[in-house]
């Protein structure tokens, strides 16, 4: 992936396809995670589904985001 970086100057289409994991802290030990970028060929309600049942102590959904799209 650093490969792809370093060729050429511009920005355009480096962000294409990257998916990106956000950690937010929140009270004490408490945390919130988004998922941001996952490719609409997968069904972000059966991966959230999976996620729950793999991790079990934890909570998700899927929320529209105006400006990122989906988010998990």
């Amino acid at each position: 992936p650093f490969a792809d970086a370093s060729k050429g100057d511009t920005d355009e289409g480096l962000q294409e396809g990257l998916i990106h994991i956000r950690i937010q802290q929140r009270n004490g030990r408490k945390t919130l995670t988004t998922v941001q970028g996952i490719s609409d060929d997968y069904d972000k309600r059966k991966l959230v589904k999976a996620c729950k049942k793999e991790f079990a102590p934890c909570n998700g959904t899927v929320v529209e985001h105006p400006e990122y799209g989906e988010v998990i």
